[in-house]
């Protein structure tokens, strides 16, 4: 959910005409009657849209992405406002990212030049006309060009919840007098964030598979539509069915008219996620037979096999780490894969090289195999206990077989 700025000329480009419409927002501002604008328009002039583009092609770009849209009737202005905007070029971004903490801003500009790009990239482009009163018309602009100041524009980015998306539904939310919230909050979502995530990310299967691994319980917790709606597609969903005060002790629906401005182009994501069950649990039961069968009929494949396999668990394990205990990814904690993966898997490398030639393992790393075997028992009761919420059951179905079988084919020596 990020604005796209690749290229270090065009960003430049963009910070250059984000300020200077900022400076003119702001001068017609301090001179109402210079020039008719978004600016200083009465509220009853002011048309408020919510913009909705369609997920992308990039990695980046596959939760789709939103804005805001003010529109002076009067003279015909359109701005859009949206708080997607990141850089590549600042001073630690990728140590800040790898951290959890990205710095991301908003941005202005007009309407048909922030449209274009999305229509050229092939992503859909759906404008919802939303009927606010004037004084809530004029509230929301006042208070996104108090947000596109310098000193207000920045804010600590989050996945889930303090995005592009989460910023422009809290906006309107404050703009209605809070009416959004409670009936969004009283609806019951559709999917959990792991769901969501694993959804989108499907036409990039390996990382969705290393995202469904990193998240931790906080990614399966059930959510209500306010929750949900960090995605564009569902608050542009959720809004069809908002109803807001008619001035006459009534309601009338939030949503004037929808216009698809221009279709999506690109494949469409599928409708729910992917089920990794059956795919992770064949794969790790093709990868324990050939421990097994390697194990007899070829010393040196097993102990490839296996140190691929323990490598793996223990680069995993390491990250599953740092990110619980360094980063403030809050939805990577107390991430239960880490009874299957953890950099105890290590300590077993010597002892796999050794066992192709039948020495048999010492007595700690007997005890470190039955712990593992433990851990990983532990890993599945789990899901028998009330209030316990992670989903890895596909994990759990592709470790248990690989533990297994390397726990069995590492004790084989004793028997000899």
């Amino acid at each position: 959910m990020i604005q796209p700025h690749s290229p270090t000329g065009y960003r430049h480009l963009r910070r250059m005409v984000r300020a200077l419409l900022l400076s003119v927002l702001l001068l017609f501002v301090a001179i109402p009657c210079a020039h008719a604008s978004v600016a200083n328009a009465p509220g009853a002039n002011l048309q408020v849209s919510l913009i909705s583009y369609g997920p992308g092609e990039t990695y980046w770009e596959r939760f789709g992405h939103d804005a805001i849209e003010l529109r002076d009737i009067s003279s015909g202005e359109a701005i859009n406002f949206n708080y997607g905007v990141f850089d590549f070029d600042e001073k630690g971004f990728l140590l800040n990212f790898a951290r959890g903490q990205m710095h991301y801003l908003m941005d202005a500009a007009p309407s048909q030049e922030d449209q274009s790009y999305y229509i050229e990239s092939g992503r859909s482009v759906t404008r919802q006309l939303l009927l606010l009163n004037p004084e809530q018309a004029a509230a929301l602009r006042d208070f996104l060009l108090w947000n596109l100041r310098p000193e207000n524009a920045g804010y600590n980015y989050d996945y889930y919840v303090d995005n592009c998306t989460t910023r422009v539904r809290d906006a309107l939310n404050t703009a209605l007098g809070g009416v959004l919230k409670p009936q969004l909050t009283a609806r019951a979502g559709g999917m959990t964030f792991r769901q969501q995530t694993a959804r989108l990310m499907s036409a990039q299967p390996w990382l969705m598979l290393l995202m469904d691994l990193g998240l931790g319980p906080y990614a399966d917790q059930p959510l209500n539509a306010w929750q949900e709606s960090f995605l564009p597609m569902v608050l542009q969903a959720q809004l069809r069915d908002v109803h807001v005060d008619n001035g006459h002790g009534g309601v009338r629906p939030l949503l004037q008219n929808e216009q698809l401005i221009s279709p999506n182009r690109l494949d469409e994501p599928p409708a729910t996620a992917p089920d990794l069950r059956l795919p992770l649990a064949l794969a790790g039961l093709l990868l324990a037979v050939l421990i097994v069968l390697t194990r007899r009929w070829w010393p040196v494949g097993y102990a490839l096999l296996g140190t691929l396999y323990l490598l793996s668990a223990g680069i995993v394990g390491l990250l599953l780490l740092v990110l619980w205990t360094l980063t403030t990814h809050h939805s990577a904690w107390a991430n239960a894969n880490l009874l299957l993966f953890n950099p105890f898997a290590f300590l077993l490398l010597p002892t796999l090289w050794r066992a192709r030639n039948d020495i048999a393992p010492s007595r700690f790393i007997d005890g470190l195999i039955l712990v593992q075997l433990l851990a990983a028992l532990i890993a599945v009761l789990l899901h028998l206990l009330p209030g316990v919420v992670q989903q890895n059951q596909p994990w759990l179905l592709f470790a248990l077989p690989c533990w297994l079988a390397l726990a069995w084919t590492l004790r084989q020596a004793l028997r000899r």
